[in-house]
């Protein structure tokens, strides 16, 4: 087995115990990037170029990696303490900002500005001897479910089939993952997106409580929604990776206070006696068909559907009990509230670029009127102009009550569904997405077509639970197919316990052997 096959637990006990260097495992992921990964994103870039590689990097900071681990040996050699974390590479969405890298959101906005501090998240896992490779390619400001409106071009591809989808906003976060790039990566959920591609591209996805994980350094899509969090090739690195980043931060209002707990311990805690609910209302999506103005409901396909129901038996077998009929009415008008809520904090956080104090400035420009409106049409894509033309329209004051104050309504119904099912069960099990990766260009272009397909996860980030994504095979045409848990407000250790325990249950599984042919 080759270092950058190895995982981030045994990546960090083999350096601590000095049977490898933190630069050798650093040379290791380096290589394979050179292999599989192709030509960076870039403004202006072929989106077509190298349709066989991954393209999961918009900046690679290899020489910065370099001296991350030089000093990780270093201290080693010294005898101090690395970390739990040492030599673990590690790959940043391009929405955090990292100090003298290139802070972009995937945007021509931002494509030079050069960030003068480090986000938190970022800031805790470098601590603890983690190694950033660089940053990695996502949807413009996080806005898709596919990766496919990145400004960077070309965008990532699923290593599993390089013609489809990894999957957004995380996208280059899940598909370096998968593709043995960087054992972790640090992503952001604001709907699902960091779930959905870790479902798509057959990774561990993990949305932590609203709050678990500092804000500070994100660069902000819907402020009430955002949570960062880790994607791994195991439930164990994800809980790894927590257990770095938790904790209350000063810098960030919105940062919880509870204490965190030893997630690698409790990971191992069996699931006897764990209440696990299925919800019917999970196993089918609703949205709006466009051509006959009603909205739809269609049954998930039934491979789907089998993942969900054979997880719930092997976790029965190893002594929890499993509670059907878990009613989740509200499920369906998820992503019709998301639709106006995020939009009102997107159109809000977007209006401080403006060409005047950081990133793109029109050069045409006259006053300062023409310079905003120039600076914006020119260097905002699609998707931003989208959701400022839409927050502004739902949050004027002649609408709100029938658009915005109506999305909040909902989504205060969202969370009494929750709160009702965790009076009854310790945990949900539900599907991570309604289908397997699509196609690229295959549904971009239709933001509302596109949006449902966060449909099952976004009823998290309107609740702020915390909910994880976990492989569970492939489908009859060899994509991958994740399951989906839930648990009440910082039980983020249920999800590891369930997550775990699943793992255990499938180890044997043919699938388990499998890696992408890259």
């Amino acid at each position: 087995m080759e270092l950058f096959e190895l995982s981030a637990l045994e990546i960090a006990r083999r350096v601590r115990s000095k049977q490898v260097s933190a630069r050798a495992v650093l040379d290791s992921h380096l290589e394979r990037i050179a292999r599989v990964d192709g030509q960076a994103g870039t403004l202006g870039g072929d989106p077509q170029a190298e349709p066989q590689k991954i393209h999961a990097f918009i900046t690679l900071t290899a020489d910065r990696a370099r001296a991350q681990a030089e000093a990780v040996d270093a201290k080693i050699a010294a005898g101090q303490e690395p970390g739990p974390l040492a030599g673990v590479p590690l790959t940043v969405k391009d929405i955090f900002t990292v100090e003298g890298t290139p802070s972009t959101a995937a945007s021509k906005i931002l494509a030079n500005f050069i960030a003068p501090y480090t986000a938190t998240a970022v800031e805790r896992l470098e601590a603890a001897g983690a190694i950033t490779l660089g940053k990695v390619n996502l949807d413009e400001f996080t806005y898709g479910s596919s990766n496919e409106s990145s400004a960077f071009q070309p965008a990532p591809r699923n290593p599993w089939d390089t013609s489809r989808v990894p999957g957004g906003s995380s996208g280059g976060s899940a598909a370096a993952v998968a593709a043995y790039e960087s054992p972790l990566s640090l992503g952001t959920d604001t709907a699902g997106s960091i779930r959905l591609p870790a479902a798509y591209c057959g990774v561990v996805g993990l949305k932590p409580t609203y709050g678990r994980v500092s804000r500070y350094g994100l660069i902000a899509f819907g402020s009430s929604l955002d949570c960062p969090g880790p994607l791994a090739r195991s439930v164990s690195d994800a809980a790894l990776a927590l257990q770095v980043m938790a904790g209350p931060d000063p810098r960030d209002a919105t940062a919880a206070t509870v204490a965190t707990p030893d997630y690698l311990a409790e990971m191992e805690k069996d699931v006897r006696g764990l209440k696990i609910g299925l919800s019917p209302d999970y196993f089918r999506i609703t949205y709006f068909d466009a051509q006959s103005g009603e909205l739809v409901e269609r049954a998930l396909p039934p491979e789907i559907q089998n993942a969900v129901t054979d997880a719930a038996q092997r976790l029965a077998l190893r002594g929890a009990e499993i509670v059907e009929d878990i009613a989740m009415p509200h499920t369906q008008y998820g992503i019709p509230a998301y639709f106006v809520i995020s939009r009102v904090e997107a159109a809000s956080n977007l209006h401080r670029y403006d060409g005047v104090k950081y990133g793109y400035r029109a050069q045409s420009a006259g006053d300062l009127r023409e310079m905003y409106r120039k600076t914006r049409g020119e260097a905002f894509g699609l998707q931003p102009k989208l959701r400022i033309l839409m927050g502004m329209y739902v949050s004027a004051a002649q609408y709100s009550e029938q658009y915005y104050n109506r999305a909040l309504k909902v989504r205060s119904l969202i969370r009494r569904d929750f709160d009702e099912a965790f009076g009854r069960v310790d945990a949900l099990l539900t599907p991570s997405t309604p289908d397997a990766a699509f196609a690229i260009g295959g549904v971009y272009g239709d933001s509302v077509l596109m949006q449902y397909a966060d449909q099952l996860l976004v009823t998290g980030n309107h609740a702020g639970v915390p909910g994880m994504s976990v492989p569970a095979g492939f489908n009859a045409a060899g994509l991958p197919v994740g399951i989906h848990f839930f648990a009440p407000d910082y039980r983020e250790e249920i999800l590891f316990r369930a997550g775990y325990a699943y793992e255990q249950a499938t180890a044997a599984e043919a699938w388990r052997a499998k890696k992408p042919a890259l």
